[in-house]
């Protein structure tokens, strides 16, 4: 069977006619009988060239202020009709109803309308009710019918045209087909999102929007993005981004999120391998470099506060391969962008998703964010030593630190410093051992500093190892039904111990 279709009936109703014209004379030129309405009937009366109103083919006009000018059988029988089925074709005839080879459709611009109007009644009528309908019934019939559902493709569609003489093929009415359907789910998800109250972020959402990486997490996979990553940045300097450099900058916004004091942290792997809180960027930087230098070659640096010079000449003397500020000063910005394939991001001020989902298996796991931050407000002395205000504070910012890195994971710090971290470990008492040894190994005295622990103590090893180590205050979650035996071994040791209630696994 021949799959090839040639163009005899195009019906056309969108939104954006900016390189419409050119489609309109080309199939003019091959004798396609062109039926449109409203705006669009008039574009095209506008460039001399016939077309036929729909209400001529429905016999109604356009009612109810524009809402219904399409939803009629006359049209959708014309999309819908399977060619070579004797009865849709009898059917045809007898209602004098045309078969529709190409559908174009542009819809109403509704996330557009959300971004830049607040109006309520607006933005509900921008919800595009018979151009999705046309999409979908083209969709469905794309064995016959091709659907050209976005302005993106005019220029496909012109190119298709021209180099097959107003035929199509199976395979690009397939195509065309899926990306259509791709568009009605987006829309759709566009308009649950505005309706439901709510910032949900969920898969589909910006399937729109992609683009695809140099690989995936290895260079033997492939990698896409889906979003639009120039909502959140201005990328001011440096190559495209990665797969992996997508990963680590998800987790350096969310962990510098919880800061508000002066904060720079380093990340490698998606946790923190250094951060520091200063009074002077410039310090914060340093001190961050210092828990871990080793790492922090090509890591991901990160700051709360905009980047004057003299931070960017401690800055230049690293590796690194993306920072990210909310601003930079232009004598910064010109020493920094001396190193060409350095990425450099100006972070925008704007709200992250409350929500995030990851694929497994063959479906979705989609959850809330962790969005509780521990303070000292609810944290509850268990032990009879309270902690100093000193260690409150230094245990408010180790928790932040513990609570975006993977578990299980302990984590030292001191002077708003992080001194050490156990990251990713199978026992919670491994991650503590790897802390310590990475303390020393950086020659880090934990004499006096504090630990957070993302889950509770199921035995009393970890307060013993840490009061060895010279851990002096500890803030965890509690919940064991052990908890006791880790508060009465800090007592004898005459040390404090917080809980707040709050378990951060991260995953």
């Amino acid at each position: 069977m021949n799959d090839k279709i040639k163009i005899k009936n195009a019906l056309i109703s969108v939104f954006n006619k900016e390189g419409l014209d050119h489609i309109i004379k080309k199939l003019s030129e091959y004798n396609i009988k062109i039926y449109s309405t409203g705006g669009t009937e008039n574009f095209i009366k506008g460039l001399g060239v016939e077309v036929n109103k729909i209400e001529d083919l429905t016999t109604y006009p356009s009612i109810l202020g524009g809402r219904v000018k399409t939803l009629h059988p006359n049209v959708f029988g014309g999309i819908l009709a399977r060619r070579g089925n004797s009865d849709d074709h009898r059917q045809l005839v007898n209602y004098n109803i045309p078969e529709f080879d190409l559908v174009i459709v542009d819809l109403y611009p509704f996330e557009g309308t959300v971004k830049n109007n607040n109006n309520h009644s607006e933005i509900i009528e921008k919800i595009d009710i018979g151009g999705i309908s046309l999409i979908r019934a083209g969709a469905k019939n794309y064995k016959d019918v091709m659907v050209v559902s976005q302005k993106n493709q005019y220029q496909d569609l012109l190119n298709i045209l021209e180099k097959q003489e107003a035929f199509t093929d199976l395979d690009t009415r397939k195509k065309y087909a899926v990306d259509a359907f791709n568009l009605s789910s987006d829309y759709d998800t566009h308009i649950f999102n505005y309706l439901n109250d709510e910032s949900i972020t969920v898969f589909k959402e910006s399937r729109q929007k992609n683009t695809e990486l140099r690989y995936g997490e290895n260079p033997h996979q492939k990698g896409y993005f889906f979003g639009d990553i120039d909502m959140i940045f201005d990328q001011l300097n440096g190559k495209e981004l990665s797969y992996n450099n997508l990963l680590d900058i998800d987790s350096a916004v969310n962990l510098i999120s919880e800061f508000k004091d002066t904060t720079f942290a380093i990340l490698k792997h998606n946790n923190a391998c250094g951060i520091a809180s200063r009074d002077h960027l410039k310090s914060a930087f340093q001190d961050a470099l210092a828990g871990d230098p080793i790492s922090a070659f090509g890591g991901i640096l990160i700051t709360n506060k905009d980047i004057d010079l003299e931070t960017a000449k401690e800055i230049n003397q690293l590796f690194y391969e993306v920072l990210i500020a909310p601003s930079y000063s232009d004598d910064a910005l010109d020493l920094l962008k001396t190193k060409s394939k350095r990425v450099l991001l100006k972070q925008k001020n704007i709200n992250l998703p409350k929500t995030q989902y990851r694929t497994i298996l063959n479906g979705v796991l989609f959850q809330d964010k962790d969005l509780i931050t521990d303070d000292i407000s609810i944290m509850k002395t268990v032990t009879e030593k309270a902690p100093s205000k000193e260690e409150l504070e230094n245990l408010v910012f180790a928790s932040k630190v513990c609570k975006h890195t993977k578990s299980n994971t302990i984590v030292f710090a001191k002077n708003k410093q992080l001194l050490a971290s156990g990251v990713g470990q199978t026992s919670r008492v491994d991650a503590l051992k790897q802390a310590v040894e990475k303390a020393k190994n950086f020659n880090f005295d934990l004499v006096g500093s504090v630990m957070a622990s993302d889950a509770f103590f199921p035995f009393p090893d970890c307060v013993e190892l840490a009061n060895k180590s010279g851990i002096s205050s500890v803030i965890q979650p509690g919940g064991s039904i052990k908890d006791n035996l880790s508060i009465e071994f800090c007592n004898k040791k005459n040390m404090s111990m917080v809980m707040t209630g709050t378990r951060h696994f991260k995953h």
